[in-house]
């Protein structure tokens, strides 16, 4: 075991039988790219953790919410797995300085940068489904959830984001938000969109996701911030 797996799994309480996960877990596609005796990164590691999270979030909210309907439960785990709160869940694991990045990804300031820090966490999670099942992972999983869910407003969340800010900008300006897709880059099973609101012409906020209706569901919620309506 490498020191820095060490000083990781001494930092954040988790255990790792096959360390190789958890160095695929740790390493971005730029490293891959600029390594030839590097064969995998985190893509795939990605994919299984964001299908563990949806499903651990959404089981967690079942058995919390009992009354809560289909719709509500919908719209709660997306806030739950939503792209800058699966990065704050990795800014509290400091996972971003333990990262394998290329030395472009680096400079480019990759360890702060919400979607990578997003795509870590949740390759960090299937890294440790894979390791450790299921049990271990909702251990791991569950008290994150507890921690940011008592700072989200139920009743906010109730309504999206794209919602909210439709209703407000029919209500207040009699205008519909215009969502436009600025940048579109990435493999193309692990695309990354950029996407901006407009009202009336006017910027109102910009996103990032992994779909074309996350990175504007993204831009939405930012609009709403800079109204001081979220």
């Amino acid at each position: 075991m490498s020191s820095i797996h060490e000083e990781f799994e001494r930092r954040t309480g988790l255990r790792f039988d096959n360390q190789a996960l958890l160095e695929r877990a740790l390493t971005h596609h730029s490293y891959v790219n600029e390594h030839s005796e590097t064969d995998e990164d985190n893509e795939r590691l990605e994919f299984l953790g964001d299908a563990v999270l949806d499903f651990l979030s959404g089981s967690w909210l079942y058995a919390r919410y009992p009354q809560a309907a289909e719709g509500e439960l919908t719209r709660l785990r997306s806030a739950l797995v939503r792209t800058e709160t699966l990065a704050e869940f990795a800014r509290s694991l400091g996972l971003g300085s333990y990262l394998r990045l290329g030395r472009g990804e680096e400079e480019s300031g990759g360890r702060s940068r919400p979607l990578l820090l997003c795509g870590a966490f949740e390759a960090l999670t299937g890294a440790l489904y894979l390791d450790r099942g299921e049990a271990a992972a909702r251990q791991f999983a569950e008290p994150m959830f507890e921690s940011v869910f008592a700072a989200l407003n139920r009743e906010e969340i109730a309504t999206d984001a794209k919602s909210r800010l439709q209703e407000w900008a029919q209500s207040e300006l009699t205008q519909t938000p215009q969502y436009r897709t600025v940048t579109e880059s990435g493999p193309h099973h692990s695309r990354e969109f950029t996407v901006e609101v407009l009202i009336g012409g006017e910027l109102y906020g910009s996103g990032l996701g992994r779909s074309k209706n996350a990175a504007a569901q993204e831009a939405a919620a930012a609009a709403l911030r800079r109204l001081g309506l979220h």
